[in-house]
């Protein structure tokens, strides 16, 4: 969703602007709205295999789900914000 409000802001500042858009600009706006298109098409595959907000199309956490090593209560699919967390609590000193 990110994605889609980045390149709608883009794509509004030039819209909205005083002047009518110069061909740069003109190529600038169309590649905003194009992008923004393609993010909002994306959305609608759903939330991808890790189901994270932040990352749906990241790589899944090969511990999710294992019995002999369960993640922590609380940690989700996702491998990258899995291993931020990992990172987070290795650098605490007791």
């Amino acid at each position: 969703m990110r994605d889609v409000q980045a390149a709608l802001r883009t794509a509004t500042d030039i819209a909205f602007d005083q002047e009518p858009p110069t061909g740069e600009q003109a190529e600038v706006l169309v590649d905003a709205l194009r992008r923004a298109l393609a993010s909002a098409r994306s959305l609608s595959d759903g939330p991808g295999a890790t189901g994270c907000r932040e990352h749906p199309r990241g790589a899944v956490d090969p511990l999710h789900g294992d019995p002999d090593d369960p993640l922590p209560p609380g940690w989700g699919r996702c491998l990258l914000c899995n291993d931020r967390r990992r990172r987070a609590t290795r650098g605490r000193r007791p």
